[in-house]
């Protein structure tokens, strides 16, 4: 049943009864759902080509950390079949071109809008549509607006004086040219030690001759124990999709790793140790989510964990005063973001790196030939923003959403988000938000899997009911928001400042601790999500 398109405004471009904003994964799986509807569908996408995470962060290193056999598409067993993985972790390059290949596969292009950034959405509620500008002045109008903008795509920027003087090549690691960037023989900064800067410093560590690490904050890292995929191990791999997937639908997290059941003083401290020492040895997350199932509850179990990383560090770093540097000191380890590395303590054994603590000599400055810190100046040839993102909440931001009413979405959420299972917005009607905050994340595509397969369950109820207004009622938001902030109550992480706290030192505005993302595990989520369309989509005014 085909959706009949909105009445076209005289100043809009084009309209379609769907608009989705991105074509990385979630874009491009939502678009292929929108065509089984036999809707009439627009992507815009800023970029030139498709991937979305994976078409913008090409900077050195960058890989993803979930296993590549659990990461990708579960949907089309055609592509489970012919699709060979080469590493247990791939690469941004082979995950890009894995994406093309779906976007090959599909003729998904056709319908796709490149070089299209999004600036502004307005609900016109006499049409009851969506009216969708570009930085251009372009505008397309729709019945649906799905966005899918990711949870880590709006990079942040330091706000150090004098960046635009600087002489020298600059990039951010969510930034990164097309084109290669040699850092053989040249002196080089890395400003930040989050997941993105670990990976890029262990790669320029090769080839730079001086390596300069800017760090402010250290993070707890852990090996990932990358390894390549022969023919026969990867025939072995896709015999077992099947019982792989089935595995992430039962997971906390959606990984293949899950918490252990035990507490970790459930066991003597030699099993304990022989425990942790064997996650230590694994590959993947298993260290941060499949630890004992009260690492980020108990104080006293997280402190126990956390001194096994430290000694850990302390081993694989010679000198012991940078050792020190790199054990954090103001969270336990697994309250932030883990970062998995490959050799990464071993570069500060190198002559040719250097280790800056920028919280007790913190950058004053970028020079026309290098940065500036209270205390030194060091010159170098190129810098690396590693600084981050303004996750979750970041590139909502940088659209102008106005609702019913003119509701603004950027002044509804000034305090925090709100939403009902991270995919409907109050006052927002007939948008829905793929990766919203408040959704399941962990292993991203699982989550993408499901959001997109229920935003399309949904769509297709409308469809056959006729109807053409959609909006989540306060008290379902309500009862919602009430689980979101029990479900986080006593973790270890709320304590925390990092963005999944919605702290980010690089942002104006935020810097309050809130729960900022859903903290329960991903089948809980389902479940709530399952619910409300079983019981016709409760909660939900329909028109």
């Amino acid at each position: 049943m085909t959706a009949s398109p909105v009445g076209q405004p005289a100043d809009v471009t084009g309209m379609f009864d769907a608009i989705v904003i991105g074509a990385g994964m979630s874009g491009l799986y939502q678009l292929i759902r929108l065509r089984e509807l036999g809707m009439r569908a627009l992507v815009l996408e800023a970029g030139t080509g498709v991937g979305g995470t994976w078409y913008w962060n090409r900077y050195p290193g960058c890989r993803f950390d979930s296993e590549s056999y659990s990461y990708g598409y579960s949907f089309d067993k055609e592509l489970l079949a012919e699709w060979d993985w080469t590493e247990h972790f791939a690469p941004q390059p082979e995950t890009e071109r894995y994406l093309n290949r779906v976007a090959d596969k599909y003729d998904l292009r056709r319908d796709i809008r490149f070089s299209s950034r999004v600036t502004a959405a307005r609900w016109d509620e006499a049409s009851r549509s969506w009216s969708v500008a570009l930085e251009d002045g372009t505008r397309f109008a729709s019945r649906f607006l799905i966005t899918a903008i990711g949870a880590l795509s709006s990079p942040t920027m330091p706000a150090f004086p004098g960046m635009d003087e600087f002489e020298g090549q600059s990039f951010h690691t969510g930034l990164w040219p097309k084109e290669p960037v040699d850092f053989a023989g040249k002196r080089v900064a890395v400003i930040g030690t989050g997941a993105s800067g670990v990976q890029t410093i262990q790669e320029v560590a090769k080839t730079a001759a001086q390596l300069t690490v800017f760090q402010r904050t250290p993070n707890w890292c852990a090996p990932l124990h990358n390894g390549t995929i022969s023919p026969e191990d990867m025939a072995e791999i896709r015999n077992r999709y099947d019982e792989i997937f089935a595995r992430c639908r039962e997971t906390f997290a959606c990984f293949l790793h899950t918490a252990d059941p035990r507490n970790t003083f459930d066991v003597t401290p030699e099993e304990r140790e022989a425990f942790l020492e064997k996650l230590y040895s694994e590959r993947g997350f298993g260290i941060w989510v499949g630890n004992f199932k009260d690492l980020l509850t108990n104080r006293a179990a997280n402190e126990v964990v956390s001194e096994f990383i430290a000694n850990k560090i302390r081993g694989r770093v010679k000198d012991q005063r940078v050792a020190e540097m790199l054990i954090p000191k103001t969270h336990g380890f697994g309250t932030r973001r883990v970062p998995l590395e490959t050799r990464y303590y071993e570069v500060y054994n190198q002559p040719n790196v250097l280790l800056v603590d920028s919280r007790a000599t913190p950058i004053e400055r970028i020079t026309p030939t290098g940065i500036k810190t209270s205390d030194a100046e060091y010159d170098v040839d190129i810098i690396v923003y590693a600084t981050g993102f303004d996750a979750l909440r970041g590139a909502f931001d940088r659209i102008d959403f106005l609702g019913a009413g003119g509701i603004s979405l950027k002044e509804k959420w000034e305090h925090g988000a709100t939403s009902l299972v991270g995919m409907l917005q109050e006052g927002f009607p007939n948008l829905f938000t793929l990766l919203g905050p408040h959704t399941a994340l962990g292993n991203i595509p699982r989550s993408i899997e499901f959001n997109v397969d229920w935003v399309t369950a949904m769509l297709r109820h409308l469809q056959a009911n006729g109807i053409t207004r959609a909006e989540p009622k306060p008290e379902a938001v309500a009862a919602w928001m009430d689980h979101v902030a029990e479900v986080a109550r006593g973790l270890l992480s709320m304590e925390v400042d990092s963005w999944m706290t919605g702290v980010n030192s690089n942002v104006a505005g935020k810097q309050v601790r809130h729960v900022a993302r859903y903290t329960g595990s991903a089948p809980t989520y389902r479940a709530w999500a399952d619910d409300i369309a079983r019981q016709g989509y409760a909660g939900v005014a329909l028109d």
